[in-house]
C-alpha cells in the first residue's frame, strides 16, 4: 500500500490492489492503518486527491476532476 498525508496531514494508506474504475481513472480504498481494519474512503487517481464522495447507490465521484464510479446497482426507473 501506497503511504500518503491525507487531509489535515493525517497518515492514510492507499491499497493499489482493491479499486474500482471511473471514467477518468480508478478510485482506490483508502484506509487508516496498514493492516486494512479501518477503512477511510477513496483516492482518485486521476488527479490524485481524497477529494471524493459516494452515494447510497454506489457511486464514487471526484469533486476536484469529476471522475466518476457509475452504481453499482440501479434501476432505470429512477434515472
Amino acid at each position: 500500500m501506497d503511504e500518503r498525508a491525507g487531509p489535515d496531514d493525517r497518515t492514510l494508506y492507499v491499497d493499489r490492489e482493491d479499486g474500482d474504475i471511473g471514467t477518468k481513472g480508478t478510485f482506490y480504498v483508502v484506509y487508516l492503518d496498514t493492516e486494512r481494519e479501518r477503512r477511510w474512503g477513496f483516492f482518485c487517481d486521476n488527479c490524485e486527491t481524497f477529494n471524493n464522495a459516494m452515494d447510497s447507490m454506489g457511486r464514487i465521484r471526484c469533486n476536484d476532476c469529476s471522475n466518476l464510479k457509475k452504481a453499482d446497482e440501479w434501476d432505470a426507473a429512477h434515472e
